[in-house]
């Protein structure tokens, strides 16, 4: 029987799916938009930087106003700004045009993911919240696979206007559906909005995961966007190497499903552990041997550390500052997308060159500290 909690959960679900599907759905249409518009591949990959970079610093903006304002309604007035973006990208007669578009997309789209994980950190109790946030993750991660796979196929057979006019149309269908959500159960937070951020940032524990936060976007995002072109340099066709890195987003879906059974069975800091453990396994493989099956199984090993290190991380936040919590959650975000920028730019070289084998090679030197950090700073936070 479907409880009220059920009913808001998948509304969360959508939106945080949405939002991922709009944020992921880019990158197979930069060769497409740069025939169509004329512009060079570097000049279309501009655009897709300034969304990520919108998306990026619009994280604290929306999370020190959804503290005053309620998280439901800062979804649906972020949910106007992505509709009209999205808009604004299908008519776009020009680069410049598409790129102001995408920016107003990816600002309102990044309201999202962090009001529902801090909406699931007002609405549930702590001892099971980690379950509803793998929820969302796992909704998310379907949102990541449906716009790797997605994105390129739809852009072939009706063109890759299509693909922001799907988005645009969903956040629309959201803002109706999202008036059926309550607000959670809370008092709104008064004074000095940039308080909220001063707080978090004077609590150790919280500098904390914002640090493991950062890495965790290097090691984990920054090196994931290597994943297809490392495929490509193979000699495959891009809907092959597509395919093969929504081996990430189909890995974490499923293994959500693993970490919502054995959250309450396992403490945090163990979930933790098993999470590194899985990253480091993933960037041994291809370190190893390249080739399609061990970049395969490479994004369906990140997908697992995905599912269990940064859901545990995720948890970890919402409870750090509780009086603060959307502060801490965007603050959270935004440094995941500053460390995945850090890292994509890191490892560019290294790639231009055709080095994917010391590309991920040195991601697995990364990823063993964040691995022991990880479970170790999360079972000492336990303690206290």
């Amino acid at each position: 029987m479907t409880t009220g909690l059920d009913r808001r959960l998948r509304l969360l679900q959508a939106a945080a799916l949405t939002s991922t599907c709009d944020r992921f759905a880019i990158a197979p249409l930069l060769v497409v938009i740069s025939m169509d518009l004329g512009a060079s591949l570097a000049a279309v990959a501009t655009v897709a930087s300034v969304y990520f970079l919108a998306y990026g610093l619009m994280q604290p903006v929306w999370g020190l106003v959804s503290d005053r304002i309620g998280r439901v309604r800062v979804m649906r007035i972020a949910l106007i700004g992505a509709a009209l973006g999205g808009v604004g990208s299908v008519l776009a007669p020009d680069l410049l045009t598409l790129g102001i578009t995408r920016a107003v997309a990816g600002g309102s789209f990044a309201a999202l993911i962090p009001s529902t994980l801090v909406y699931v950190g007002d609405a549930w109790p702590a001892a099971v919240r980690q379950r509803p946030l793998s929820d969302v993750l796992a909704a998310s991660s379907l949102g990541v696979a449906a716009a790797t796979a997605g994105a390129g196929l739809l852009a072939d057979l009706v063109g890759w206007r299509a693909v922001p006019a799907a988005t645009a149309a969903a956040a629309v269908v959201l803002w109706f559906a999202l008036a059926r959500l309550p607000e959670p159960d809370r008092e709104p937070t008064a004074g000095n909005p940039w308080q909220s951020l001063r707080g978090v940032l004077r609590t150790p524990w919280a500098l904390a995961v914002l640090a493991l936060a950062f890495a965790e976007g290097i090691v984990v995002l920054g090196v994931l966007t290597y994943l297809a072109p490392a495929a490509q340099s193979l000699g495959t066709s891009a809907t092959v190497a597509g395919l093969v890195a929504a081996g990430y987003g189909v890995g974490a879906l499923v293994w959500s499903r693993l970490v919502r059974r054995l959250v309450g069975r396992v403490p945090p800091a163990g979930l933790a552990a098993v999470g590194g453990m899985f990253l480091v396994a993933a960037w041994i493989v291809p370190w190893v041997a390249l080739n399609l099956v061990t970049i395969t199984v490479a994004g369906v090993l990140v997908g697992g550390a995905w599912a269990f290190l940064h859901s545990t991380l995720q948890t970890w936040v919402t409870e750090v500052v509780p009086a603060e919590r959307a502060s801490a959650v965007a603050l959270f975000a935004a440094s995941l997308f500053l460390g995945s920028a850090a890292g994509t730019a890191l490892f560019a070289p290294l790639a231009e060159a055709g080095a994917y084998p010391l590309v991920f090679g040195l991601a697995v030197a990364a990823a063993v500290p964040v691995a022991v950090l990880s479970a170790v700073g999360r079972r000492a936070y336990a303690r206290t």
